[in-house]
């Protein structure tokens, strides 16, 4: 009976890994000392930094094929998702890497939270002290927020930004890259189109800075409404004509129309955003043969992209996009407050 016993425990646990199993000192880069407790931009992140988050997520992603799906790697360490703006994708992604990771995870409702009453984010951030967070993801619709928040929250406490205002959202775009980096491995004079809505786009700028670092040829393409000239000085070429901008193509990423950021009547007419902008199979054959598409989502099916092509497993890596921001975000948390925690 004894032995029945322990085989049905087994059985009923195998999947779960121990701290050992996963090896963590050796996901770490040999080379490269991980320091950084905060991730705010893509702008001052290292190639070194990049490289060991992509190195930490292949490990961890083995994590989302198991039967159960955890592993006791933050255990006793808190994460608050803190979300000045509505979302489900990013916030659900977050939340479960944290409790795949084992850590406990709470939401803030900031529809019913004291911010509603009067509550000043150097007060938020007092709270969040006393409550011993040990990571605070935030997401705000106003940029900068985050930067502002680090001010108030002594160093233990981690910081991630998952999207402030128009400025930065470099998780999405660190998973944008990890997804593309599974496909096209050298990104080294690759052609990269980043098509839409790029004034409103958060994505797009942590985009930028985070594929300059890797010697990629960015091109933008858009509307000249919501593409500025003025982006020329990021470095990167404008396109107000898609067909122009995706001929030889290695990588394709189409962007949400932000129309909840438009208060001056920049978009066009969806037809005429279709008629000129939407990614089609036919427009495709502008580009190289094994060109790969992405898209951070939500999709608008038949704007952006028809929905034939989204569902095109053989161009499209949208899917992959959103398992690998499990993966990305896990490595995230573990580096940020668990392999930071002596430096």
């Amino acid at each position: 009976m004894e032995k029945e016993k322990d085989s049905y425990i087994n059985q009923g646990t195998k999947n779960i890994a121990k701290p050992e199993e996963l090896n963590f000192e050796e996901l770490k880069n040999n080379n490269f000392k991980w320091t950084r407790k905060t991730l705010l931009s893509t702008k001052d992140l290292h190639i070194d930094e990049v490289e060991a988050i992509f190195h930490t997520a292949e490990s961890l992603s083995e994590i989302l094929t198991r039967k159960v799906k955890k592993v006791p790697a933050l255990r006793g360490k808190v994460v608050i998702n803190l979300f000045y703006e509505e979302s489900t994708r990013t916030r659900s992604s977050f939340e479960l890497a944290g409790k795949y990771l084992s850590s406990d995870v709470t939401n803030f409702s900031i529809s019913t939270s004291s911010v509603k009453k009067g509550e000043t984010l150097q007060d938020t951030a007092q709270t969040l002290i006393q409550m011993g967070a040990d990571a605070v993801v935030i997401r705000h619709n106003v940029s900068g927020v985050p930067f502002q928040l680090a001010e108030y929250l002594p160093r233990n406490i981690s910081i991630i930004n998952a999207g402030d205002g128009s400025n930065e959202h470099p998780t999405q775009a660190l998973l944008d890259l990890f997804t593309i980096r599974k496909h096209v491995p050298s990104l080294k004079n690759k052609k990269v189109v980043i098509v839409g809505d790029i004034l409103h786009s958060r994505v797009a700028r942590s985009n930028i800075w985070l594929l300059q670092k890797f010697g990629t040829d960015i091109h933008l393409c858009g509307p000249p409404p919501l593409l500025p000239e003025s982006f020329k000085n990021y470095g990167v070429k404008v396109h107000w004509k898609l067909d122009d901008a995706i001929k030889d193509a290695d990588v394709i990423m189409t962007l949400r129309l932000q129309r909840e950021r438009q208060t001056t009547g920049l978009i066009p007419q969806l037809d005429e955003y279709h008629r000129l902008y939407c990614l089609s199979h036919e427009r495709l054959k502008l580009a190289k043969k094994n060109v790969k598409v992405l898209h951070p989502g939500p999709i608008n099916r038949g704007v952006e992209i028809t929905s034939e092509l989204a569902d095109d497993t053989n161009y499209s890596l949208i899917a992959d996009q959103v398992s690998n921001g499990v993966s990305i975000r896990m490595a995230l948390l573990y580096l940020l407050i668990f392999a930071s925690v002596d430096s």
